[in-house]
């Protein structure tokens, strides 16, 4: 076993405003673990200001806990000898994220997020696939037998370029988006049975792909809920908040009708969020205006809140940097607690993003694939998921066939095959010269991430 007060983990995007705080904060209060945290990111300023909030945090005495975190100036001093690699990027900027989600409204295409599938979701790949390969093959090189935890979107496209770069990797994508749906559940369990249940209760089957996931079995204590969640939706009909928030005041809230609207098509339950499940069915159905997605009770992000976001998370970096006094949270991730699993202090079962192994039974085998996993010492095993009902998996197919085209096109610069994916997204409901359009202006939009953009642009004119 791994010396676990002697760890090294590696931070790739380590100057992050959110995934990193979150790693501090559970850090903090892990009594069990504790080594030193290296962190790299090409913005060198915001991991010096991490690493400092980190060391703030490490000397407080109610901290159980004790890392150090370094702020690295390479890449090659943040991963050599690493145990554990945590992946937490933004491919490019908001900039080009503007231009992802926004300009496919032009041609009425409207996007909840943007970042995993859609137009917004091919080109975001395009930047981020050759960078997640580039960095599986640093990892080959300077700590081969590191766990590899990916946090990016687009998590399923990008946890399989670390396999294209490195077939011998131990990688895999982690996403809090199936748990949102366990807290809801969770409220099946007390209104339909009087059982006051946690998420941890509530026993499920997770199959399909990243945000695009199914749950075609869920219990807790012993008590089948796939029957009773048809009867929760019949009681609500104005659906409900997991979190007891308004959708029209978040940016991030729902009412969590798709969910709903996707049982009742085809009796299994869609264990995503409404923003995220939304882009993978045609746009005719919950994308078609905002009035519709209005109508639905979810809202369109746009990349104007993320940059307020931003600036507001700047300041709360600076201010914390300075000795602010950082406040613990509950962050819902499991990433610390996987790591203890692995290092063999404990064992359990969650969802995640790793290769088919034949866990999906009618998904071909290779294609990144969300399913429940056991966690022990040094090992990640799939559980069998069984299979999707036909129809479901038509669509989940469909696009992750159309992920494979993005993923190979984005490593060997084959922009065409990248953008026949592109035009066969069930979003992208255009004549081929509106696609072709659409697809050259996000691509020149975005040309400075792209690392065979000129080559692909001079067979354009």
């Amino acid at each position: 076993m791994n010396d676990v007060k002697n760890l090294k983990i590696a931070f790739i995007g380590g100057g992050s405003r959110g995934w990193a705080r979150n790693l501090m904060c559970d850090l903090a209060q892990e009594p069990a673990l504790a080594g030193k945290v290296y962190l790299y990111d090409i913005d060198k300023d915001a991991s010096d200001k991490n690493a400092k909030i980190g060391n703030l945090l490490t000397a407080r005495e109610d901290v159980v806990g004790k890392w150090e975190y370094i702020s690295c100036d390479n890449s090659k001093e943040c991963l050599e000898g690493a145990d554990f690699v945590i992946m937490s990027i933004l491919p490019g900027t908001f900039d080009e994220m503007e231009s992802d989600v926004h300009a496919p409204e032009k041609y009425g295409i409207y996007q909840s997020v943007g970042d995993t599938t859609g137009p917004g979701g091919c080109v975001r790949a395009l930047r981020a696939v050759p960078i997640f390969y580039g960095y599986a093959k640093e990892i080959e090189k300077y700590c081969p037998n590191a766990w590899v935890i990916n946090f990016t979107n687009p998590m399923a496209m990008l946890v399989a370029a670390l396999y294209r770069g490195f077939p011998g990797i131990k990688a895999f994508g982690c996403c809090h988006e199936v748990f949102g749906t366990q807290e809801i559940l969770a409220k099946v369990a007390d209104e339909k049975l009087g059982i006051k249940a946690t998420r941890d209760d509530i026993k499920i089957n997770v199959l399909g792909i990243n945000h695009f996931t199914w749950i075609d079995k869920a219990s807790c204590k012993g008590h089948d809920l796939m029957p009773l969640y048809g009867e929760y939706i019949k009681d609500h009909p104005e659906g409900v908040s997991p979190d007891g928030g308004h959708w029209a005041n978040g940016a991030f809230d729902t009412l969590e009708l798709v969910k709903f609207d996707l049982y009742e098509r085809y009796g299994v339950i869609a264990a995503a969020g409404d923003r995220h499940l939304a882009e993978f069915t045609p746009g005719s159905w919950y994308l078609s205006s905002p009035d519709r997605v209005a109508e639905m009770k979810f809202g369109l992000t746009p990349v104007s809140w993320r940059k307020e976001d931003l600036a507001w998370r700047i300041e709360v970096q600076n201010n914390r940097a300075n000795g602010e006094p950082f406040e613990f949270y509950k962050t819902g991730e499991e990433s610390v607690r996987q790591m203890k699993a692995l290092l063999g202090l404990e064992s359990f079962i969650t969802n995640v993003n790793m290769p088919n192994r034949g866990q999906m039974e009618n998904m071909p085998l290779g294609i990144v694939v969300e399913t429940n996993a056991f966690f022990g010492s040094d090992e990640v095993r799939p559980v069998c998921a069984g299979k999707l009902p036909f129809v479901v998996n038509s669509m989940v197919t469909r696009v992750a066939q159309n992920q494979e085209a993005i993923i190979d096109a984005a490593i060997s610069g084959d922009y065409e095959l990248a953008f026949q994916a592109f035009a066969n997204d069930p979003n992208v409901n255009l004549s081929l010269k509106d696609a072709r359009a659409l697809f050259n202006e996000m691509l020149y939009n975005t040309r400075k991430y792209l690392p065979f953009y000129e080559q692909y642009a001079k067979t354009q004119k």
